[in-house]
């Protein structure tokens, strides 16, 4: 595709297409863009295209659109799959050097693709085939342009960001040297130069506008490069960072105060983000930084002090509060708070209006109730000021107990006393104070227990009793439902350290709050009913068994259906999910409730298939069906045929409007009704009419599918290999199976389908494409070795010497090339055996290795026996050592299609996982099987075994005997 004119029109006008309302317009152009992606020069003429003031500006970001999303799907790509690289190495030169400057003097509407884009580049390239990357960066913090600065700083900070969180390697500290080498000093002068501009403009708002949006990068980059370890240039300068930071903490700039409530202005974004960088030198250069905190901790209580209630703040006043506990957590700053005086002013000043319920968490709760329950209840409220408050306080009550217990007693008793003078119009006391007790008594918990340690100074129970039951009792379930969202939070919360006496007490006032209009009250009962049912005692089983459920299941399931059918909530989650739990909790108790529940639940799945947009909800609908299959047909296994009945015409449905989000779930719901058939007769016809779509090569690009296509396409091969073969499909099969195995991720599943083909497939249909097979197995091995890859060979090898014999193995392999297996045993199986994890595939390699040793001729002679007894030895090895967790370089690898547009990820279904599969099920013990056959072997050759195993160490002479003494043989 040559760079001209012509080109760049026409990719324009498919760009605008793209952009067409009319999908008979929009999709050929997406497909058409696709088609040509691969074409050399593509990218290189989307850039100058992008590039082009003359061009209409929504194609031009059209265009940064489509270029950031081929490098998401390109860039990388051949990494993982060993097949051909889909940029050329002229146009990936081109590109990296073209794209700095065309960001930094585009619009921002482009800057921020081609940002990404330089991100995702720098990822994989940076700095090892990119390394002038850093050095033309930083050249342009001497222009003056703070445009482009900011550009500059916008990449530096997307590049870096993955510091923060990526675990320590001498890879990535190499990286980081590299850049502080290069940014340090460049970027503490730009520091030094701003906070002089801020002076210099500082009458003019909107310099200064520009100005602070450089220092909160500046302090985003500085926080990235001081995430893993404190550099020296930056321990160096501390003085020099710490004085600016101070002084933006402590001077107020009025003109950059913004009337908005809601949004944050860069003043608070700036405050926010050095909050988050003095919190962390606190966390982690505690010794280094000790000098500044009681500077800081001044600092940071003073801007509390005068920051409001708006909205805006809710980042900087979390961020703030953050620093305050992580500074309280040390004990050799204890003393800043052990003042009497100090405590009760930080907990009036800036903790209790802290958790107070503001006006705009009330519009929340009414006007975005999903968003409301995701900050809330979900532990993603993080940021928000509840939140970092409450952590405030379980820090200071860990040191300080008795003195905030005295401090928030009395507040507490304020707090009800208000409540009960007018609960009508004082309601917001009383949730403050169940937040109140909420932080103060907890110390401890899980998402999966809530909390489970509490302080021995908070009456728990009494408070339960006195405070929270009484509100889930009243008769109104409409009645200030934030008040009753605070009860059922209490309860959930709790759940745990409350006794299964009192959650059943709470039970049916939490399905009694089920219909309730406020879909934050409903979907809290049915969260807490929900979490309440997965609850096990000590013993490991369901704390609410169906006989305690009893009274409550024909009220429990009707009212969860029905509460499908409130305003906002046709789709809610949490109540599907309440939906499942209280099938499994059930189980055969749910029977007579199925001739309404199945009618539902498959309205709701032809209902959602029309528009998915709820992954949770959608992944629980699918759990409750599949478990809903599982109850049924444990009952009355000829009920998978009403199944098929219902739910064949919705997957057929789904499979033909190719609905990507609920592919993967059909599949593992085909499988699991496959396998429910296994025992009651032939695949029916329905099935085999969708089983060569199955096999068509569009399905396998989307890596989501992988997984529940190979299984289902094994579950046909184990119950009717011969219909398969009759259908001719083995060579398509194996086209899968060549692509799996070329793929870093997917080749696990390969050799699943490999091992159900050897196992049912017909050995004579079979056998004349293993050398084939084996051959790409060699190939993949030599070019792409990876520690699963190794992993899955081993088993497959020792697998297909358990299944055809050992000799049939040694004969494939030497056919391929002269003496290959002696690499196989030396390079292969010695090295890395014990690398395999599993306990099935550990006896399988058993099983495999004990019959190489024993059960083939060929490793009794030249050249092999020379690797008689070290094979023996790497088995006593995998017996008697723990799994060898070391990786290869070459494990890491970005996942397929990793970032690479939409893509529907697999999510297994629990209620639908395939059984755990013996392939070997006949040999219970690996070391028995040893033993055995080496007795069977030296019988047949007495004096020569013993005479080899004579070779092996003292310690796995010792192991094979105790191996012999217990399967009572001996070797002679």
């Amino acid at each position: 595709m040559e760079i001209n004119e012509a080109n760049l029109q026409q990719l324009a006008g498919y760009l605008q297409q793209t952009l067409s309302p009319d999908p008979n317009i929009r999709r050929p152009a997406e497909k058409l863009l696709e088609s040509i992606e691969a074409e050399r020069h593509y990218p290189v003429l989307l850039l100058n295209l992008i590039d082009k003031n003359d061009m209409d500006v929504t194609t031009r970001v059209a265009g940064s659109i489509a270029f950031k999303n081929y490098i998401k799907r390109n860039w990388a790509a051949h990494e993982d799959s060993d097949g051909p690289d889909k940029i050329h190495s002229e146009d990936r030169e081109a590109i990296k050097k073209l794209i700095v400057n065309l960001m930094l003097r585009s619009a921002p509407a482009l800057q921020k693709q081609l940002s990404d884009a330089v991100s995702i580049i720098g990822k994989h390239d940076f700095p090892n085939k990119w390394p002038y990357l850093i050095d033309e960066m930083v050249e342009k913090f001497s222009t003056g342009d703070f445009n482009v600065i900011n550009g500059v700083l916008q990449t530096a900070h997307l590049l870096f960001k993955r510091y923060r969180y990526e675990f320590k390697s001498q890879a990535l500290w190499e990286e980081i040297k590299f850049v502080l080498d290069r940014i340090s000093k460049p970027l503490t002068d730009l520091l030094l130069a701003t906070m002089e501009l801020r002076k210099a403009h500082e009458n003019n708002v909107e310099a200064l506008r520009v100005i602070y949006g450089s220092l909160v990068l500046v302090c985003k980059v500085f926080l990235s490069l001081n995430s893993q370890d404190l550099p020296e240039f930056f321990e160096d300068n501390m003085p020099t960072w710490m004085k600016a930071f101070h002084e933006l903490l402590t001077v107020d700039v009025a003109c950059l105060h913004t009337g908005e409530n809601e949004e944050a202005g860069v003043l608070e974004h700036l405050r926010s983000q050095i909050c988050e960088n003095i919190g962390l030198y606190a966390q982690m250069y505690n010794e280094e930084f000790g000098a500044y905190m009681e500077t800081f901790v001044t600092a940071v209580w003073e801007l509390l002090l005068r920051t409001g209630m708006q909205p805006k703040y809710d980042a900087l006043v979390s961020n703030a509060l953050q620093f305050l506990s992580v500074v309280a957590e040390r004990n050799h700053y204890r003393k800043i708070f052990e003042n009497p005086e100090i405590l009760a002013n930080i907990c009036e000043g800036v903790v209790i209006p802290n958790l107070d319920f503001r006006q705009s968490d009330e519009e929340l709760f009414e006007d975005s109730p999903e968003e409301y329950i995701r900050r809330d209840i979900e532990g993603s409220d993080v940021d928000t000021r509840r939140r970092a408050a409450c952590d405030l306080v379980k820090t200071l009550s860990q040191n300080f107990e008795d003195k905030i217990f005295a401090i928030f007693g009395r507040y507490l008793e304020i707090l009800l006393n208000k409540y009960k003078e007018n609960p009508t119009l004082n309601w917001k006391a009383k949730d403050t104070a169940i937040y109140l007790v909420t932080s103060f008594a907890s110390r401890g918990g899980t998402q999966k227990h809530g909390v489970t340690q509490v302080s021995e100074l908070v009456p728990l129970p009494e408070f339960c009793a006195q405070q929270i039951i009484p509100e889930l009792e009243r008769a109104n379930i409409n009645e200030v439902p934030v008040l009753k969202s605070a009860a059922l939070k209490f309860v959930m919360v709790f759940r745990s350290l409350l006794g299964q006496q009192t959650l059943l007490i709470c039970m049916p006032h939490l399905i009694r709050h089920l219909p309730a209009e406020s879909v934050v009250v409903h979907s809290y009962a049915a969260c807490a009913i929900e979490r309440i049912l997965a609850m096990r005692d000590p013993s490991n089983n369901l704390l609410m068994t169906p006989q305690l459920l009893a009274p409550f299941t024909s009220d429990l399931l009707a009212r969860l259906f029905a509460t499908l059918t409130l305003p906002g909530s046709t789709e809610n989650e949490y109540v599907m999910k309440a939906i499942m739990r209280s099938f499994y909790s059930l189980q055969e108790g749910t029977l007579p409730y199925m001739e309404v529940a199945l009618p539902r639940l498959t309205g709701i799945l032809t209902m959602v298939a029309k528009n998915p947009s709820r992954p949770h909800f959608n992944h629980y609908l699918f759990e409750t069906l599949s478990l809903v299959i599982r109850i049924v047909c444990n009952a009355e296994p000829a009920a998978v045929n009403s199944f098929e009945e219902v739910l064949f015409p919705v997957f057929q449905g789904i499979l033909q409007q190719d609905i990507l989000e609920f592919m993967p779930y059909v599949f593992q719901m085909l499988s699991l009704l496959l396998e429910i058939r296994e025992n009651s007769g032939s695949i029916s016809e329905p099935y085999w009419a969708l089983f060569p779509c199955l096999l068509a090569p569009p399905l396998w690009d989307r890596s989501g599918n992988v997984t529940p296509l190979i299984r289902l396409i094994s579950a046909f091969i184990k119950q009717d290999s011969n219909h398969v073969v009759a259908l001719g499909k083995l060579s398509a099969i194996l086209g899968i199976f060549q692509k799996m195995i070329a793929s870093k991720s997917n080749d696990h599943e390969g050799f699943y389908l490999l091992q159900n083909l050897l196992t049912y497939y017909p050995l004579n249909e079979l056998q004349s494409n293993m050398r084939q097979v084996f051959a790409l197995l060699f190939q993949r091995l030599s070019l792409s070795k990876t520690t699963k890859y190794v992993r899955g060979i081993i088993v497959f090898f020792c697998y297909y010497a358990s299944k055809l014999g050992a000799s049939a193995l040694v004969e494939l392999i030497d056919q391929i090339q002269a003496n290959m297996f002696g690499m196989v045993i030396e390079r292969v199986f010695i090295t890395d055996m014990t690398k395999v994890t599993t306990e099935l595939d550990r006896k399988i390699v058993a099983v495999g290795i004990s019959k190489i040793l024993t059960d083939c001729p060929a490793m009794l002679s030249q050249p092999y026996v020379q690797y008689w007894s070290k094979l023996l030895q790497s088995l006593v090895e995998l017996f008697e050592l723990p799994p060898d967790k070391t990786i290869l370089d070459s494990d890491n690898f970005e996942p397929d299609n990793a970032g690479g547009g939409y893509q529907a990820a697999f999510s297994q279904l629990t209620y639908a996982q395939p059984k755990v599969q013996d392939l070997l099920a006949d040999i219970s013990d690996g070391r028995k099987y040893l033993a055995d056959s080496l007795n069977k072997l030296s019988q047949s050759r007495p004096g020569e075994v013993s005479q080899l195993v004579a070779s092996i160490g003292d310690n796995y002479k010792q192991a094979l005997q105790k191996y012999c003494d217990e399967a009572g043989v001996r070797i002679i």
